[in-house]
């Protein structure tokens, strides 16, 4: 999943952006308020991690704007504030967890995951559609409880369209979920990955929509 990380500390920022993309996320890294607010204008993120004492801009001030635009973005702001009223106000501006620094990397990742979740509606941790298991946790599939073999991007379009199942989307959002600030993208990419889990996994869970993009269908068609 693609998450925009907005952190002025350049040796926090580093370090955060660098563990998340070990623990499978793909990050984009601001450094100012400003910024921050014209990517989630601009990109369609799966989640942010928001530092409330940024240059430029207050993460509070951009929490308010891009809920003021109903930008729903799930938001965890990660600051260094730990007074009760900054963690209400931040909450009743629209962030949906809020972490106080110093934090474990697999803790934020976990929050991370829990956020995406249930923004999609989703109330466990494992994805299913059919006979697919999909774990985001342990970064696995397995198809009627046999291991599949997917590679990272594989991995990261399958659970694109397992949190968006029913669903249709387009090419370019799922670029946007799989690739990152100054990542390569060919053209046919989404094609290649889609082809490769069909090979894998069947032709009946992931349909084309001709002429719009694709759709994971959750149920067998005889089920």
């Amino acid at each position: 999943m693609r998450i925009l990380l907005a952190e002025d500390d350049p040796l926090l920022g580093d370090g955060l952006r660098a563990g998340l993309r070990q623990l499978g996320f793909q990050v984009d890294w601001v450094r100012d308020g400003e910024a921050a607010e014209r990517e989630l204008r601009s990109e369609a993120y799966t989640a942010a991690v928001l530092d409330l004492g940024l240059p430029r801009q207050d993460g509070l001030d951009v929490l308010s704007a891009i809920r003021r635009s109903r930008i729903t973005t799930p938001v965890l702001v990660l600051t260094a504030r730990d007074a009760v009223f900054e963690r209400i106000r931040g909450l009743d501006l629209g962030a949906d967890d809020y972490v106080i620094k110093p934090v474990d990397l697999h803790e934020l990742a976990a929050r991370l995951r829990a956020l995406v979740r249930r923004a999609h509606g989703q109330h466990q941790e494992c994805l299913h559609a059919q006979s697919i298991t999909l774990d985001p946790a342990a970064r696995s599939v397995s198809q009627a409880g046999a291991p599949v073999t997917v590679s990272t991007r594989e991995f990261d379009l399958l659970h694109a369209l397992l949190l968006n199942a029913g669903r249709v989307l387009s090419r370019e959002q799922l670029e946007q979920h799989l690739y990152s600030w100054g990542q390569e993208v060919d053209s046919n990419a989404i094609e290649v990955h889609i082809h490769n889990l069909r090979r894998k996994l069947g032709n009946g869970l992931i349909h084309t929509v001709r002429g719009v993009g694709y759709m994971l269908v959750r149920d067998a068609p005889n089920a």
